[in-house]
């Protein structure tokens, strides 16, 4: 498998790790990338720059990274996923790699493939099973699709921790969801009980208990880091989670605790973008980030 070019559609924080992850792997003649934002005035300026100083080559537009690419990877929002995929269709040329890696549904997945398979081009989903940032190109990949095996022995080869696990779509996709209904719900427990806990000023003897029955879980620890992750990504997150509970519907259930989970984590997205959080310090305890609701639930 010769993928001498290397294109990521959406240089945000999974797209910045990948393009300068990939960049310099055997092999590799060139890593692209191309985002929205590099036509947006507001933001063009800053994006292009980190471009050129991580040796990543801003693309043009949508069809100049493809027609550029034998390897074109996906990492957009999960709203995006779709979009996408139909957007750069019709620029893909026969025999391209299309490797998703947006975190959609068992169906949301086939209907991409289904575009990205109609113009000759081999679509491969993955389930990214952890976040990316503590683990960089190396995170845990599920890869699904009939490609999916050819695929993730050239991304072993390079390091990549990345297993085909089946040749029918829509297989990666319905496992990295369902553990993101246990995942994600979890960091909505914890942050809907912790700052109910602080509210009422009993978090020292709530945590404890917690430590009773999960001993092995540092939860002050570990509180810190989902306020400070859906603080920081909670669109993103609350978007994955609407894809997980689609993933629920097309199963034939009604998704009660996704849905719940979606929104919960839009609620902090929320209360970040209106700037509840932004006295928190990096680093801080979880204390800090339920401080900031409560103090925002008083001045309303």
């Amino acid at each position: 498998m010769q993928l001498h070019r290397i294109g990521l559609i959406g240089y945000g924080e999974v797209g910045k790790i990948f393009s300068q992850g990939l960049r310099d792997k055997p092999g590799v003649a060139e890593a692209s990338a191309w985002d929205v934002k590099f036509a947006q005035a507001a933001q063009r300026d800053r994006e292009l720059a980190h471009a050129q100083a991580a040796g990543v080559v801003a693309q043009p537009s949508l069809q100049a990274l493809c027609a550029a690419s034998d390897l074109v990877i996906s990492a957009v929002t999960a709203s995006n996923t779709l979009a996408v995929a139909r957007e750069a269709a019709p620029f893909l040329r026969p025999g391209t790699l299309f490797l998703d890696l947006n975190s959609a549904s068992p169906g949301t997945k086939q209907q991409a493939a289904a575009l990205v398979e109609a113009q000759g081009a081999h679509y491969v989903e993955a389930g990214v099973m952890t976040s990316v940032p503590p683990y960089g190109i190396r995170v845990p990949m599920l890869l699904g699709g009939p490609h999916a095996a050819a695929l993730a022995g050239a991304l072993t080869a390079w390091g990549l921790d990345a297993k085909a696990v089946s040749p029918e779509l829509g297989v990666a996709s319905a496992i990295k969801m369902c553990r993101s209904v246990m995942i994600k719900g979890l960091e909505a427990l914890v942050i809907e009980s912790y700052a109910t806990a602080r509210k009422y000023g009993v978090e020292d003897h709530v945590l404890p208990t917690l430590a009773e029955t999960f001993p092995s879980i540092d939860w002050p620890k570990q509180g810190a880091y989902f306020f400070s992750r859906v603080v920081q990504h909670g669109k993103r997150r609350a978007e994955e989670m609407r894809e997980s509970a689609n993933t629920v519907r097309e199963a034939g259930f009604e998704p009660f605790m996704a849905a719940a989970i979606a929104e919960k984590h839009q609620w902090v997205a929320d209360a970040a973008a209106a700037g509840v959080f932004k006295d928190v310090p990096g680093g801080a305890p979880w204390q800090a980030y339920a401080d900031a609701l409560i103090a925002a639930r008083k001045s309303r």
